[in-house]
């Protein structure tokens, strides 16, 4: 069973500055700022300004913002802007993606 802490915001949040997360965070909101997090899931609806810091990033919806993780899924209903710096890049078909990716040693 996994004991790990997940904090969420909803898609009828909207959120400016920055937010720190020791552990996961779920967004499908709106945010302008930076998101740092053990792991960090946009969905769909998910409207995110900033850059994103994590191990782990799971992308549903639009970010306009740079990505640094070990990990990086795009998922399909995404749309993201930027620069994506990853040890591991896995994208759906069907995203939309205006990227620059560097990998991380």
């Amino acid at each position: 069973m996994d004991n790990k802490t997940k904090s969420s915001l909803r898609s009828d949040v909207k959120l400016k500055g920055n937010i720190t997360e020791k552990e996961d965070i779920v967004i499908d909101a709106e945010v302008n700022g930076n998101i740092n997090g053990e792991q960090v899931e946009t969905y769909e609806y998910s409207n995110i300004k900033g850059n994103i810091t994590s191990k782990n990033v799971l992308i549903g919806g639009k970010l306009k913002g740079d990505i640094n993780a070990d990990k990086v899924h795009i998922k399909k209903t995404a749309n993201v802007e930027g620069l994506i710096k990853q040890k591991t890049l896995s994208i759906e078909e069907g995203s939309v993606l205006k990227i620059r990716t560097e990998i991380k040693k």
